[in-house]
């Protein structure tokens, strides 16, 4: 799922939208790798029924982002921003989630609050069908928090 060159300055562009309470525009952020797209459009098709395959150009809007990450848990755009590079990674891979299209980073990192996370991205296949957006990111490990 590498992000496109431009993505962290539509995706910085969105955020601030929302933050004036504008509704953002979907912008074009990254592409899924040919064994992302495989994994995700096999995992849809085993559903019952089967739910159609997607395209692998990664949309992002970011108003549940915004909500979840920076206003409910504090979190600054750059540390969002860091945590979407991180799930968005190239190296990502498809996690078993029946409800949801998952990626996680295999790898960790270490993040500006001293936590080790290994960043999660959850991506929203049916609004904006065929292609994927990325609805939300989840820095799991993240014990320490930034003070609300």
């Amino acid at each position: 799922m590498p992000l496109h060159e431009n993505a962290f300055v539509l995706m910085r562009a969105n955020f601030a939208q929302i933050a004036q309470g504008r509704k953002p525009q979907g912008v074009v952020i990254g592409t899924l790798t040919a064994g992302q797209l495989e994994a995700v459009n096999q995992s849809r098709a085993s559903h019952r029924p089967p739910l159609p395959p997607v395209t692998g150009e990664v949309l992002f809007y970011g108003r549940h982002l915004y909500r979840s990450r920076v206003v409910r848990d504090g979190y600054t755009i750059e540390d969002v921003l860091d945590q979407i590079a991180s799930a968005m990674n190239a190296a990502s891979v498809l996690s078993p989630n029946p409800r949801m299209t998952v990626f996680q980073n295999p790898q960790s990192r270490i993040d500006r609050y001293g936590n080790t996370v290994r960043d999660l991205a959850v991506l929203e296949c049916t609004a904006h069908h065929p292609r994927p957006e990325l609805f939300s990111v989840m820095p799991k490990g993240d014990k320490n928090k930034p003070k609300t």
